[in-house]
């Protein structure tokens, strides 16, 4: 089913915001993991963390939902598919890689938050840069992949576009 041009309008700018938004998150989350690894005084330390877990459950994890829900909104509301173009298809794994590890990781964000909290020297937590370094590439990745939008059907695409291209001869009663 296509979208007509106002709803498509509407789910490419929030599909836009919320990626965007994502990255973004992931980059402020970022500054505060190389905050809470370098910084000498465990206050700072402690909030970095704290800090952290706020960004993650009530900003990035939202946006990162949201940017999925609408990717796939917008992939089957227009011609480009969700399985036509290999950059759709790279991108929708790229994406969902991203959100499953960041749901699988924002409980650990939770718990050294928690833990900084109590810890006389949060200093010694395990840091969080290696994810949030992971994330930023995947979502660099995928933005640069809806950008360029590289050439190249599927086996999908392939067939859809010769069915497209085929005329259909009517059927002798």
């Amino acid at each position: 089913m296509r979208m007509n041009p106002g709803a498509r309008r509407l789910a490419l700018t929030a599909h836009v915001t919320a990626s965007v938004g994502w990255l973004g998150a992931v980059g402020a989350f970022l500054a505060l993991a190389i905050v809470g690894l370098t910084s000498r005084d465990p206050s700072i330390v402690r909030s970095s963390y704290l800090a952290m877990d706020v960004t993650g459950w009530y900003v990035i994890v939202p946006l990162s939902l949201a940017s999925l829900g609408t990717g796939v909104l917008q992939s089957l509301g227009t011609e480009w598919g969700l399985f036509r173009h290999y950059w759709v298809l790279v991108k929708l794994l790229l994406t969902l890689v991203a959100a499953g590890v960041l749901l699988a990781e924002v409980g650990s964000v939770e718990y050294l938050a928690s833990l900084a909290t109590t810890s006389p020297d949060p200093r010694q937590l395990s840091s969080t840069l290696p994810h949030s370094i992971g994330g930023s590439i995947i979502l660099t990745t995928a933005l640069i992949l809806s950008v360029v939008k590289p050439r190249g059907l599927t086996r999908y695409g392939w067939r859809k576009q010769h069915q497209a291209r085929t005329p259909v001869e009517p059927v002798a009663p």
